[in-house]
């Protein structure tokens, strides 16, 4: 890390908690300080000394067609001459809704928001209105953003109370959240049988990949679908990363499994602040101001975001090659690792290396991973040029921009690095 980069933390400590307003920022996983990043192109970041690295973090995944997309680019100045804020209906809201609603045609309606935190949140409020029920199940290693009934740790078994994982939480705000074991079957039957009649929602990533990317084995997805429709409980599929990403109607797509509501993230806003839920009709009409859940935001469906989802999905859309060409990039990093004897776990573009012995399949084995060797590695890719999550429990991400010449480069890289 250069100078620059390095002063730029120091003075956003004194005024900023731990100098980083989202915590993995903060590089602490991997025994660094974090790069201070200038501006981005295509599949290239570059930071403030200069240093220019092959991007895997892909703002988190929504820069699925790349940094700065010319379309994108050029609709979003053309947008803020209007102005940026109104505070009130356009029709632009409109055209990105049925955008969405077209990549998952079982469902009816659309509420947009500003962030996957606020997409979970608003869902969950919306099932337990819909049920008339308070409890739900979450799976440990799934996460779901911040808000405080989901943030929950381990605890002591499945049937216990679930404690807050966050100072400041109090203990009765997850009180009704209920934990199962992500591709434990047995572990959702028993909180089923447990509490019978109690249960509005199961929500799920449908791939894990808030632990590194961990698959669905075989008929999970399906196993949830059938338990909740016999328990009278909605599905709720969390495709804050997936969504729009393995597939362009994303997992539910590439499972063939429909949940009864689904989340997105700000790959529905072009890499904006923007997110969204949606379900059927008669579960999005419990939703003020037709029903008698609330939930609003004076910024959701910001116009300059809106006009950056609509031209992001409008790619996607019309190129649907495009997820051919990630997965099949994707599958030659795996082969990468494989060959030198790392554990990985790829869905289409979204990919993790594991440093620990044999499979990962659950939350259990990912703990077992050497998270010093994972940091070690990840202070070697960053000195050949490729940036990737600094941390053991994060996916790597492909986009549409990375190119062949990034991919040797990449390759040569990781096995500079392990």
């Amino acid at each position: 890390m250069g100078n620059k980069s390095e002063t730029l933390f120091d003075d956003a400590k004194t005024v900023i908690p731990g100098g980083v307003n989202s915590p993995v920022r903060a590089f602490r996983a991997v025994d660094r300080n974090p790069l201070f990043i200038n501006h981005a192109k295509g599949s290239h970041i570059f930071d403030e000394d200069g240093g220019e690295y092959i991007d895997y973090v892909c703002s988190w995944g929504p820069m699925i067609l790349g940094h700065a997309y010319q379309p994108v680019i050029d609709a979003v100045k053309a947008a803020c001459e209007n102005g940026l804020s109104y505070g009130a209906p356009t029709e632009k809201e409109t055209v990105l809704a049925k955008l969405i609603l077209e990549a998952v045609p079982f469902m009816d309606k659309v509420r947009l928001v500003n962030s996957g935190t606020e997409a979970v949140m608003s869902a969950i409020r919306v099932a337990r209105g819909y049920t008339k029920r308070d409890k739900i199940i979450k799976f440990r290693g799934n996460y779901h953003g911040h808000s405080d009934g989901l943030l929950v740790t381990a605890g002591s078994g499945l049937l216990t109370e679930s404690n807050p994982d966050s100072a400041g939480v109090p203990k009765g705000y997850t009180a009704t959240t209920l934990l199962a074991d992500y591709n434990d079957k047995a572990s959702v039957e028993a909180l089923f049988e447990a509490n019978k009649g109690q249960i509005a929602a199961v929500i799920v990533e449908p791939v894990s990949a808030n632990m590194g990317v961990v698959p669905p084995n075989e008929g999970f997805l399906e196993f949830l679908r059938q338990i909740t429709k016999d328990n009278g409980s909605l599905l709720i599929f969390d495709e804050v990363i997936t969504g729009f990403r393995l597939a362009y109607g994303g997992a539910s797509e590439y499972y063939g499994i429909q949940p009864d509501m689904i989340t997105f993230g700000k790959i529905v806003g072009g890499g904006m602040p923007l997110a969204a839920y949606v379900a059927t009709s008669e579960i999005m009409d419990v939703v003020a101001p037709v029903g008698s859940v609330y939930q609003a935001g004076t910024l959701s469906g910001n116009p300059i975001a809106v006009t950056a989802g609509i031209e992001q999905l409008k790619a996607l859309k019309n190129d649907k090659d495009i997820y051919i060409r990630i997965d099949e990039f994707a599958s030659k990093l795996e082969a990468a690792y494989r060959e030198l004897g790392v554990t990985v776990n790829r869905v289409g573009s979204l990919l993790s290396p594991f440093f620990t012995d044999g499979e990962v399949t659950s939350y259990s084995d990912v703990l077992k991973c050497d998270t010093k060797k994972f940091a070690a590695y990840f202070r070697k890719m960053l000195d050949n040029g490729v940036y990737v999550a600094p941390s053991q429990f994060e996916a790597m991400f492909v986009s549409d921009a990375h190119s062949q010449d990034d991919l040797d480069k990449t390759i040569k890289a990781i096995k500079n690095s392990i």
